[in-house]
């Protein structure tokens, strides 16, 4: 046996097709109950639970009980960065579902990945953040500069509670439909929640898009169209 990190056996619980389609559907930041994850997938709820079972082991995922129910989320950052991941890397060889619809459109647009702005809106986001030296990216970090700072407390995006949570401040996430970054992290998380709060965008219940509102729409393309 080689040293080092077992890709392989990570590649091989995210590679069937039935725990694929669970873990893409639980992208959407929402935790699901085991018979809704069952009908993602399309298998029984005992197939179902034996996948989710290999999941959890497996690290990639992160079980809670509420009541009655048990719920599933994605472990964490790390696991949807590397699924948006895959998914930018199967777009970019071809491997793509054939099965489009009028949803389509929409998740290009905007959609949640994981819990942050994804789409040509997330990338946008990200663009004018770079553009305006609110961020700056080398070879090892994504960083908030001083202006950048400025700019989000002026957002009333609350900067010193993003800094005092475990998760980075700033990551770069590659966008699987644009094929460059958005940004990810508790300020990715922050933006979006932020475009809730002030009836900018609401999230799709069904679906991973974030559809934004006609007024929504115009005030985000003021403050970060023109790139």
């Amino acid at each position: 046996m080689k040293e080092g990190p077992d890709i392989a056996r990570i590649a091989a619980l995210i590679g069937d097709p039935a725990r694929a389609n669970m873990l893409t559907a639980l992208m959407s930041g929402k935790a699901l109950t085991v018979s809704e994850l069952a009908e993602e997938a399309g298998v029984t709820i005992q197939t179902a639970s034996s996948h989710l079972s290999k999941l959890d082991e497996g690290g990639l995922l992160r079980p809670r009980k509420q009541g009655r129910h048990k719920y599933f989320s994605l472990a964490g950052d790390e696991v949807a960065q590397v699924l948006e991941g895959l998914m930018g890397l199967a777009a970019g060889a071809g491997h793509l579902r054939r099965r489009t619809g009028p949803k389509d459109t929409e998740l290009r647009r905007a959609r949640v990945c994981y819990n942050h702005l994804a789409g040509d809106m997330g990338t946008q986001l990200f663009d004018s953040l770079i553009a305006r030296g609110f961020l700056t990216a080398d070879a090892e970090e994504l960083l908030l500069t001083d202006a950048g700072a400025d700019f989000v407390a002026q957002f009333e995006i609350d900067l010193d509670d993003l800094r005092r949570k475990r998760t980075p401040l700033c990551r770069e996430c590659l966008d699987w439909s644009e094929r460059r970054s958005h940004l990810a992290g508790s300020l990715g998380r922050a933006f979006l929640a932020r475009f809730e709060e002030l009836a900018w965008a609401t999230r799709d219940p069904k679906t991973r898009v974030v559809v934004f509102s006609r007024a929504g729409a115009k005030e985000f393309e003021q403050l970060f169209g023109g790139v």
